[in-house]
């Protein structure tokens, strides 16, 4: 059995790797309206160490299952119990299309196939981009791995959680109001949130109170030791 010291400096080493992660800062948002949804500007850039999953310690009055998305920060909680979440690095909505609200998980798909908006075939349009009315599930797709439907009072919100081809996206404003996660992230949060889970998104129009929650930083010793 590893004695009590050797612990505690395992421990103190993984703090200092990973202090970086902190969620205290705000990620730097590319979020012109101007943006297109299938042609953005920043490509090839690779997701910072702040966005990688990890466990955390995490106080909320919501209950266990719930998903908070903190449009903000960049951030998704998947509350787990007391004091515990599992937190995702996310791209959002660009300027104009960040929102919030209470809604569920109204269906679920793996490798989804995407039907692009008429809006935005028309935005995309105007800036010479064709979309297809459909485009069949696979690597290339705009939902990446998996995707979760928004709903809300039984209707779809057209807003989804998903994943994307363009993982360099997450930590930025770009899409129309949808929330990314890297392939590997969704399908880990897609195997673990059921049809009719709750989904708190905190973003513009929020109130204070709406939702308490507080990101206490990485959970050391479950990072280390697991469960």
């Amino acid at each position: 059995m590893k004695s009590p010291k050797l612990l505690l400096a395992v421990a103190g080493m993984m703090l200092a790797a990973i202090a970086t992660t902190a969620p205290v800062e705000t990620a730097s948002a590319q979020s012109q309206s101007t943006a297109s949804d299938v042609a953005p500007k920043v490509r090839n850039k690779e997701v910072p160490a702040k966005f990688q999953r990890r466990s955390v310690r995490f106080t909320t009055n919501e209950a266990p299952g719930t998903i908070i998305v903190d449009t903000n920060n960049k951030f998704l909680y998947y509350v787990e119990g007391k004091n515990r979440a599992t937190r995702y690095g996310i791209g959002v909505g660009r300027e104009g299309f960040g929102w919030s609200g209470v809604v569920s998980i109204g269906r679920k798909a793996e490798w989804p196939t995407w039907t692009p908006p008429a809006e935005m075939r028309a935005r995309e349009a105007r800036r010479g981009i064709k979309l297809p009315a459909v485009q069949p599930g696979g690597p290339d797709n705009p939902l990446g791995a998996r995707a979760m439907y928004l709903y809300k009072g039984g209707r779809d919100t057209i807003f989804r959680i998903h994943g994307t081809n363009q993982p360099w996206s997450i930590g930025l404003n770009l899409s129309s109001g949808c929330i990314r996660m890297m392939n590997k992230d969704v399908e880990h949060l897609y195997a673990r949130a059921p049809v009719g889970s709750k989904v708190v998104v905190i973003g513009p129009g929020s109130k204070p109170g709406d939702v308490a929650f507080k990101d206490r930083g990485i959970d050391i010793f479950r990072t280390i030791f697991g469960g």
